[in-house]
């Protein structure tokens, strides 16, 4: 390495980007260009910092494979900052393998990192807890131990093992303040800030709410005597029992309106005009009202029962259940959409589609809708466009992302 390199390289580590550049900007080798392209992502510039590492991967020769795996590397990360999740992986496992077979194992454990925080993103929470459950963070740097361990707390927050995370932003904090990056400290403590903030909305019969941390949300899943109707992943819970409703919305809706009027009756007129949005029911809603009840019946019939009425029907849990409605603590239907915008990262429709596990339509739809409440916002135009969305500080997302709760 020349010395133009070897002070552009002492700069990044440092994280000094601009002085990186100064360094290498007019230069096109393929060491200059990673070092570049890695800088301009460290700005932002993303979809530039891309094109550089990928001339730099192919400017490298066959004997110059771990320089060209680092770039694969470096490109996978900038592609998750531009949630491209829809990218193949097989190039980033085949450079993870091969800078553990040349010795390299700390860019080995970050490309390990990237895949993932991809997981993450598209909320496989197994996959996630398996891939970090390879790296010992004794043995990494204490940038990358810090990274583990907060991937390693959102994965037990996002499970709701409120104790675990704890512990494990405790270890991320001390290998941060080791490290002395002033934005890992700052991300452990976003992280920390979310075990304080409301989750959800606890909605008691006849409406009225109370408002939940993450560790409130745990211990209603455990509460013995309740039938949890919860709102924000669509399942009914009694103990052991559960049922998810995710597909199947007009189910879940009559779930939550008999569960909302209990220990009374919800009138059928009311559950047609809010189930079926009609404000004109004729017997065609009856009907359908008679077959979805049917079906919501067989349904949950383990742990409860539901009672044809005079003037509607009544939720009759069992073993005197009572019945408790989790609500997401912002309205409307878009809280997943919302909650991964808010990071404050452009996304595209597809890699929405593909972490919400919705069609790209369906997306469009809901992001037309959250556009014209002044939620969120466009930039760029055809394939380039982007969606962002203003941060939501009140209250933490944790629980809006893609992904389920584990069982009771």
């Amino acid at each position: 390495m020349d010395s133009l390199l070897a002070a552009a390289a002492r700069a990044y580590a440092r994280g000094d980007v601009i002085e990186t550049l100064k360094h290498v900007s007019l230069r096109d080798d393929p060491p200059a260009l990673a070092l570049r392209g890695v800088a301009l992502a460290q700005l932002g510039e993303y979809t530039r910092a891309r094109e550089l590492l990928r001339q730099a991967a192919r400017g490298f020769g066959a004997r110059e494979a771990v320089s060209r795996a680092r770039c694969v590397v470096a490109e996978a990360e900038v592609a998750l900052a531009l949630r491209d999740l829809g990218a193949s992986q097989r190039g980033l496992t085949t450079a993870i393998g091969v800078l553990d077979t040349h010795g390299d194992p700390s860019n080995a454990q970050h490309a390990r990192l990237i895949v993932a925080r991809r997981s993450l993103l598209l909320g496989r929470l197994d996959e996630a807890a398996n891939l970090l459950a390879t790296i010992n963070p004794a043995k990494a740097t204490p940038v990358v131990a810090a990274v583990i361990e907060l991937l390693s707390a959102e994965v037990a927050l996002r499970s709701l093992h409120t104790p675990t995370a704890r512990a494990a932003l405790d270890r991320a904090h001390t290998w941060a303040q080791r490290a002395g990056v002033p934005a890992l400290l700052a991300e452990v403590r976003e992280v920390a800030a979310a075990l304080e903030q409301t989750a959800a909305l606890r909605v008691d019969a006849g409406g009225r709410e109370t408002a939940l941390t993450l560790d409130g949300v745990a211990d209603l899943l455990v509460k013995p005597g309740t039938l949890l109707v919860d709102g924000l992943h669509r399942v009914l819970r009694a103990g052991q029992h559960s049922v998810g409703l995710a597909r199947r919305p007009v189910l879940f809706a009559l779930a939550r309106a008999l569960a909302l009027a209990w220990p009374g009756e919800a009138e059928r007129g009311a559950l047609i005009a809010n189930v079926f949005r009609t404000r004109r029911p004729d017997e065609s809603h009856r009907a359908r009202l008679r077959v979805e009840m049917g079906r919501l019946r067989a349904l949950i019939a383990e742990f409860a029962s539901v009672e044809a009425t005079a003037g509607g029907y009544a939720l009759r849990p069992h073993a005197d259940r009572t019945p408790v409605l989790l609500a997401p603590p912002i309205a409307g239907e878009q809280g997943a959409l919302r909650a991964l915008l808010s990071d404050g990262l452009p996304w595209s429709t597809s890699a929405l589609a593909l972490a919400t596990d919705a069609s790209q339509r369906t997306v469009q739809r809901a992001l037309a809708e959250l556009v014209t409440q002044g939620q969120a916002r466009a930039v760029g135009q055809g394939r380039a466009r982007r969606w962002l969305a203003p941060p939501l500080a009140e209250f933490t997302t944790i629980l809006l992302l893609p992904t389920s709760l584990p069982r009771a």
